[in-house]
């Protein structure tokens, strides 16, 4: 009777905690209408719908990785699987909720309590008093206030009664009466405590609590306290006084009834039983029949009810899992098609880019070596036709008789176009100056010469007038032609650079220089005019040790 009355309080408590109060809230990341649904059944006392649906709205909580929410619809199915009889069940649902509780928050410590009381019921049921009594103890510690913690302690001096530990029991009755609890609980320990006092010494008085305690309760109209009452007194008067025993046995019996409790109905069929007259025993041990076969039915029902839904539950968990599994194997298959695919493809075009990569530097290879071989006739011309030339020129400009002869003019424009020809390059179409100045100066590295260009830009030259472009690449190549034949230089470094409006090219190499001033021999003639005819400047440095610095400077407009 008193695990009935205790199961009731801590399903009470949960189900008027769990929805009505804010607290139950913490965590809840979404609304879930399944635990709605559930909970209302379970106010209604239809406890197979209330399980079907706490299962239901678990699974939602668990998508939604709400474990407030899990822990309590797996706390809901444990107390009623304890409360009708499956105390198997109500243990193992009680040991799933626990780990998805969080100990360190306040607010669930009122949960936690819940399913450690129910724990200690469902070991209580099944005799494991030892367990029982561990789990009470421990719900202790999240439990706050005097009379629910005197409802912990009456539970474990309960136990130490059946035990026989009567002294035990007695301690803790007594300490509980010692403090500030309220009418009720005050009624209940005090009834507790006669009772063990008169097992403990049979010929204790216990009447006086037994009686007081039971006008308590009908003061406060506590039925299901005035059951443990009338039972108390039934058992206490059983030897001394039957008549009395029988009339409080029937009290008993008939507050069971109204408040259908099966277990305290059919306890109270066994008092009659033993204790009424043969002419009536026969009755009520008909109805206990009928009770006890009815109750046993039903119970067995519920627990193959709450196993088919667990069960059927478990195999939708199962039957979704494969699925998914299945399905991710697909996806997985089609991901590795598709890598497979893309691979192909990136091959394909990477291959792609390398053929006309390939190709396209062929072709430089091939406009390179054009171009060697123009530069190395283009040498030819000046160094042969040119150079002779000018031999020629100087020789006739040495001889009085010949200084005003005219063919010494056509001689000097005959020389004139072999230098033009010897500057031509072909040009290729869309290709920028910086590209060709590029292209032309490093036309002269070799093995032995090493040629380093520096800030040759496009943007460089975007202001710079196609005349003193075409000028400057002239200048710029009979400098090169120039080191190419006399330098012997190993190292040159050709610096460009911008300086507000001007444009200054340092040109470097570590060759065996000029001595003095530059002459016309050197292949340096035209560079002065074509300077000249941009508005710019050239500077030769003589005065290093080794090598040659030259600067050019010319406006950018």
């Amino acid at each position: 009777m008193k695990r009935l009355n205790i199961t009731i309080i801590s399903i009470l408590l949960l189900f008027s905690c769990s929805e009505k109060s804010p607290n139950v809230k913490v965590k809840t990341k979404e609304n879930n209408p399944i635990y709605d649904k559930a909970f209302q059944y379970a106010e209604e006392h239809k406890t197979d719908s209330a399980f079907f649906y706490f299962d239901k709205a678990k699974d939602l909580f668990l998508q939604q990785e709400d474990s407030l929410g899990v822990a309590k619809c797996l706390l809901n199915m444990a107390m009623i699987s304890t409360d009708n009889g499956d105390y198997f069940g109500g243990q193992e649902l009680s040991v799933n909720a626990s780990p998805y509780f969080d100990k360190r928050i306040p607010k669930q410590h009122i949960f936690i309590k819940a399913n450690l009381n129910n724990l200690g019921l469902a070991y209580e049921n099944l005799k494991d008093y030892n367990q029982a009594i561990v789990f009470y103890t421990e719900a202790l510690n999240y439990t706050t206030g005097v009379n629910a913690e005197a409802i912990l302690k009456n539970n474990i001096a309960n136990i130490y009664r059946k035990r026989k530990a009567y002294q035990k029991a007695i301690v803790i009755y007594q300490d509980i009466l010692n403090q500030s609890i309220d009418s009720e609980t005050f009624a209940k320990v005090l009834s507790n405590l006669a009772l063990s006092k008169w097992l403990q010494n049979p010929g204790y008085n216990a009447a006086p609590e037994l009686l007081k305690a039971l006008a308590i309760r009908k003061k406060n109209n506590l039925l299901l306290e005035l059951n443990a009452s009338y039972a108390h007194l039934a058992d206490y008067y059983t030897n001394s006084k039957p008549d009395s025993a029988l009339f409080y046995a029937n009290k008993r019996y008939q507050v069971a009834q109204v408040i259908n409790r099966v277990d305290d109905r059919l306890e109270g069929l066994q008092k009659l039983i033993r204790i009424s007259p043969p002419s009536a025993t026969k009755q009520y041990f008909q109805s206990y029949q009928n009770l006890s076969d009815s109750i046993q039915t039903v119970r067995s029902a519920a627990k193959n009810q709450f196993a088919v839904i667990r069960y059927n539950s478990e195999k939708n968990k199962a039957d979704f899992l494969k699925a998914q599994a299945e399905n991710i194997e697909k996806q997985k298959d089609i991901l590795l098609r598709n890598i497979g695919i893309l691979t192909l493809v990136i091959c394909l075009i990477l291959g792609y880019i390398f053929y006309q990569r390939r190709q396209k530097s062929l072709r430089q290879e091939k406009e390179i070596e054009v171009k060697k071989t123009e530069l190395k006739y283009v040498k030819k011309v000046h160094d042969g036709v040119a150079n002779g030339l000018y031999r020629i020129m100087n020789k006739l400009d040495n001889q009085e008789a010949l200084k005003d002869n005219p063919i010494i003019n056509e001689i000097e424009e005959l020389y004139e176009q072999s230098r033009d020809i010897s500057y031509e390059r072909p040009r290729l179409k869309n290709q920028s100056f910086n590209e060709k100045i590029s292209e032309t100066l490093k036309s002269f590295a070799s093995e032995n010469t090493k040629v380093i260009l520096v800030g040759n830009s496009a943007p460089l030259w975007e202001k710079v007038s196609e005349q003193a472009k075409d000028e400057i690449a002239h200048i710029l190549q009979e400098l090169m032609v120039n080191m190419g034949k006399h330098s012997q230089a190993s190292d040159v470094v050709i610096k460009f650079e911008q300086v507000q409006q001007k444009i200054n090219i340092y040109y470097t190499d570590n060759g065996i220089g000029i001595v003095g001033k530059p002459q016309p021999k050197n292949g340096l003639t035209n560079t002065g005019s074509r300077i000249d005819a941009i508005g710019g400047t050239i500077t030769f440095d003589t005065k290093i040790e080794k090598g040659l610095k030259i600067q050019i400077s010319f406006p950018v407009s």
